[in-house]
């Protein structure tokens, strides 16, 4: 659960001067301000803003804010850019209420009394901060103030789970469930060759000009990303229950005394073995869960795939497993419900996106999905818990699971000497498999750019990418780019997805170097992503119905088809139009119906 405490360091000089201002306390990456008079530079820390400043946040940068009381700490995360009054009442963004406790340490500190620098630490459940203080006395001050918070967010904790519980008993109401929305099926184009003379031909320079681009801004979930390398955990003392996640094996702490029995489903006995989970018997489990979270990297998807695995191997069987799960869970900072059809007791979790091919459930408003079940209707409690967070189908990093090789592959260019041997953590494919297609703001296309920004695994970038480099040293960037293009244009066999896997399916980076095909969707994924790792160009995706392609924006004047964004030249590169060159657009696709997807910055 998202602590409702705040324990961070501020160095500020005055708080506020006028109505409707706030005080940047942090910064992570680049954001850049711009005024109503004209100023513009890059944001910086104890800097006033009004609502009507203008903010532009790179991808994966943050801002912390503070009120002009001093009550309220506002969290930016959402990249593009903005004027702050719009962003701050983002759903995406958020607001946090400061305590009185807190507020009078803070107004002691801000007088000069000392100095004091932020530092992000990475908890899931507890925002907090790992403070530097120069005086002694400073840091003892802060650690009695620390330990007193601590305190009273236990006795919150407990109080809201036993209202929770006490709610349980009466929330029960019957739900028929949504019909889960298919995956887009579109008349897919099939790749083609072009003229045998075409390398020697320059490409004309002709605009796509269309009226309907769909300018998709990538949005990812805020992950739990150490401040530095996470050192190996000593041994504690305690009882532990050893389990895998994708070929990874996990140990957590769990006890004789954390074992229940759900007797039966009714409202009372779920409730009543709920409040029971309340004791400190289960701060251990909570608390090694969410630290395997962070050292394994693993986003919303992979930690609930995490609690599964984990409960299944403490409990045989499938009800109290399912408690247990939902009840780590929630205590993670996750909305969740429960449900019971039949016998079965289900766990059901909320998301924003909506998940292809998964029927779900209208509580509260909220889109909720069970958790391995196929139930077409089902009572679901509605009792909610206080800062519940919906899960995220964006992965910010590769989650870091065991290595398991796969044998290397031969990729090799037809035109140009450039021939790579990869090798992928088959592991990882097998989470890739697992993964839920989905998609944001109602719009199917976005489906493609969660695959696209996420960048390779840590290996294949410390293998690949420098041999590429190599490779591609000395070139220009147009040269550079057309081995690369004509590399992804041949060195993989084109079949559509219907005939290898009976549906769509798009690959990760990762998944594109191991399968034996890829189609059109695959190609341009893998071709944006290594165009932002090796050339540092920003990319896009253009979409023409039932064909994906992507254009680049060069730093020189490069000819072909090309789109112009935010006063950015992207020029079209098809690594489905086999052996075209740069700027060149597949015949037969209409420019006019082509729609943009933005991805994120390289």
């Amino acid at each position: 659960m998202k602590k409702s405490i705040l324990i961070f360091g501020l160095s500020i000089v005055v708080l506020m001067v006028h109505a409707q201002r706030y005080v940047v306390t942090s910064i992570t990456g680049k954001v850049i301000c711009e005024e109503k008079n004209g100023e513009k530079g890059e944001l910086k820390l104890r800097q006033t803003l009004t609502p009507q400043s203008t903010l532009n946040l790179s991808y994966k940068a943050q801002v912390e804010l503070l009120d002009e009381q001093g009550k309220k700490k506002y969290l930016l995360k959402v990249p593009g850019r903005g004027v702050l009054g719009e962003m701050l009442k983002d759903r995406q963004n958020s607001v946090m209420q400061l305590t009185e406790q807190y507020l009078a340490y803070m107004r002691a500190r801000v007088k000069g009394k000392g100095e004091m620098t932020a530092k992000r630490h990475s908890d899931p459940a507890t925002v907090t901060r790992e403070v530097a203080v120069k005086k002694q006395g400073a840091a003892e001050e802060f650690s009695a103030f620390r330990q007193q918070a601590t305190a009273q967010y236990e006795q919150f904790r407990q109080q809201a789970i036993r209202e929770y519980a006490a709610f349980m008993r009466k929330a029960w109401q019957t739900f028929e469930a949504s019909p889960a929305q298919p995956l887009p099926k579109e008349d897919q184009v099939e790749p083609e060759i072009a003229p045998e003379n075409n390398m020697q031909e320059t490409p004309q320079s002709n605009p796509v000009i269309t009226d309907n681009q769909l300018l998709f801004i990538p949005v990812v979930s805020v992950q739990p990303v150490p401040s530095s390398p996470i050192k190996e955990q000593e041994e504690e003392e305690g009882e532990y229950v050893e389990f895998e996640l994708y070929g990874t094996s996990l140990r957590v702490r769990f006890t004789g005394k954390e074992q229940f029995e759900l007797k039966n489903l009714s409202e009372s006995t779920v409730a009543d073995v709920f409040e029971r989970l309340q004791s400190n018997d289960f701060n251990n489990t909570i608390r090694d869960c969410l630290e395997l979270r962070i050292r394994h990297q693993l986003c919303d998807w992979a930690y609930l795939k995490m609690l599964d695995a984990f409960s299944k191997a403490c409990f045989s069987t499938p009800n109290e497993a399912t408690l247990l799960m939902a009840f780590i869970y929630q205590q993670s900072g996750y909305k969740m419900r429960l449900g019971v059809a039949g016998d079965q007791l289900v766990m059901l979790y909320a998301s924003r996106h909506t998940i292809f091919s998964h029927s779900y459930y209208n509580v509260g408003g909220d889109c909720f999905y069970p958790y391995s079940s196929k139930a077409n209707s089902m009572r679901i409690c509605e009792a909610a818990y206080p800062k519940e967070n919906y899960l995220s189908l964006w992965i910010s990093q590769t989650p870091m699971l065991a290595e398991d090789r796969s044998d290397e592959r031969t990729l090799k260019s037809d035109a140009y000497e450039l021939e790579l041997g990869v090798s992928v953590n088959k592991n990882l494919l097998a989470f890739y498999n697992d993964y839920p297609s989905s998609k944001v703001n109602d719009n199917d296309l976005s489906r493609w750019a969660i695959y696209a920004n996420l960048a390779l695994e840590p290996a294949i970038t410390e293998s690949l990418l420098p041999t590429f480099r190599e490779k591609l040293s000395g070139l220009s960037e147009l040269e550079a780019m057309e081995r690369l293009l004509n590399w992804v244009q041949t060195a993989f066999e084109y079949k559509l997805d219907d005939k290898v896997w009976g549906h769509d399916r798009a690959f990760f980076a990762d998944e594109t170097l191991y399968y034996p095909y890829a189609d059109c969707e695959d190609r341009s994924i893998l071709l944006s992503r290594l165009v932002r790792d090796l050339l540092g160009l920003p990319t896009i995706l253009v979409y023409y119905p039932g064909h994906l392609a992507m254009a680049v924006a060069f730093s020189d004047n490069v000819f072909g088809d090309y789109i112009i964004l935010d006063g950015k030249r992207f020029v079209v590169c098809d690594p489905t139009y086999i052996n075209a060159r740069v700027g060149q657009t597949m015949p037969k696709m209409n420019n006019e119906t082509a729609k943009v997807i933005l991805l994120a910055a390289p």
